[in-house]
């Protein structure tokens, strides 16, 4: 379906989708939408294909997308033919186009293409040096409340952006990690080879733990430069090696790690887990008015405290990489008041990002709607 709202355009210096096309992607069997205004506001019921949306942007930036699902999750279920998404940007360097979809040639349909002006790109990682982009969803609205594991995958997301490669640091820890741990279980005493993955795991696992105290950094200097009526949060990093690196030189926390990790393979192959590294760090978050743990506060004080740090996260974002960055906030209105929808409408104008939100309630959105394109999605229908 083609669906077309004549907006007034407005100058801007950012990152803009100018054209959407779906096509066999969800509840979607053909879409496309022409856009020309600064934000977008996405209405309907629950159900109604909302976040598909959204979930279709997502898969601009390298990784699995905002629900990270498998590939054939995102599958039309009554079409055939593989799902492809499609996008023109317009960009400060001009227009750019990219599409991504299941691949056609792979056996299992597991693997998706991305075509970059034409051309196809070797990796995901390549879509990073073009798109920027950051998201909130209903399932981050606990993340600050969840195991160390959920604030620990969000703090890694953040550091996506800025630094592509440190997706591929994380993978190649992880990697060793689980190499060193089989190992370990079925009880192979090769200290060659567990030296070895131990040497991969303190050299990868200090410069993810490094690039996760810069991003800290970055984030906590714009949340205090910044006022309004979204609560400030005071973050930390607990961690072996990020509590290292505030005084020791990073060579050094190699150092310290590998021999750490060379000490405890017994308890380690006795407990079934490593118990060391950065792949145990926590982000700790608390809200500084109150001087409370983000854990012990209100489900909306929580949701403030993510909204303030994503709005700082977005800021940073731009500057840093000289790309303002797509935006997607799902379901954003639910456990906001009033006071605090209308200060994060006008934020987002003031950052000057595409907005991309979504709500069951056109009413939440009525001081955003004069400066943003409005479509109400039925069932897989745009209007």
């Amino acid at each position: 379906m083609y669906a077309q709202t004549v907006f007034p355009t407005e100058a801007h210096d950012g990152t803009r989708i100018a054209r959407l096309s779906l096509s066999h992607f969800r509840n979607y069997r053909d879409v496309r939408l022409e856009l020309n205004g600064p934000s977008v506001v996405l209405t309907g019921a629950n159900g109604s294909g909302k976040t598909n949306l959204l979930e279709a942007i997502s898969l601009l930036v390298p990784g699995r997308g905002l629900r990270r699902a498998p590939l054939a999750e995102m599958q039309h279920h009554a079409r055939e033919g593989h799902w492809a998404v499609a996008v023109e940007l317009d960009t400060p360097h001009g227009p750019l186009r990219i599409g991504t979809g299941r691949d056609p040639e792979a056996a299992e349909g597991d693997r998706r293409v991305i075509h970059i002006d034409g051309r196809n790109a070797k990796s995901q990682q390549t879509l990073g040096d073009h798109v920027a982009m950051a998201w909130i969803t209903p399932d981050m609205d606990r993340v600050l409340a969840e195991g160390p594991s959920a604030r620990r995958k969000l703090l890694d997301r953040l550091v996506y952006s800025f630094d592509p490669a440190h997706a591929g640091r994380v993978q190649r820890y992880e990697k060793a990690l689980r190499e060193r741990l089989r190992l370990l279980r079925e009880g192979i005493a090769d200290t060659m080879w567990l030296a070895a993955l131990e040497d991969e795991m303190a050299q990868t696992g200090v410069a993810v733990a490094a690039a996760r105290r810069h991003m800290l950094r970055q984030l906590q200097s714009a949340i205090a430069a910044t006022e309004g009526v979204f609560p400030k949060a005071d973050l930390a990093l607990r961690g072996m090696a990020e509590e290292f690196l505030e005084t020791q030189a990073a060579l050094l926390v190699e150092d310290r790690l590998r021999a750490a990790l060379a000490r405890t393979r017994g308890d380690d192959a006795q407990n079934g887990t490593c118990a060391i590294g950065p792949h145990r760090s926590d982000l700790l978050v608390t809200h500084r008015a109150k001087q409370c743990p983000a854990d012990l506060c209100s489900t909306g004080e929580q949701k403030a405290l993510l909204i303030a740090i994503m709005l700082a996260y977005v800021r940073i974002l731009a500057e840093a990489r000289n790309m303002k960055p797509l935006f997607l906030l799902d379901d954003i209105a639910a456990h906001l008041d009033s006071a605090r929808r209308a200060a994060l409408f006008e934020e987002l104008r003031a950052l000057g990002v595409q907005a991309w939100l979504t709500g069951t309630d056109a009413a939440q959105f009525h001081p955003l709607l004069p400066h943003a394109q409005h479509f109400t999605v039925d069932q897989g229908r745009i209007v």
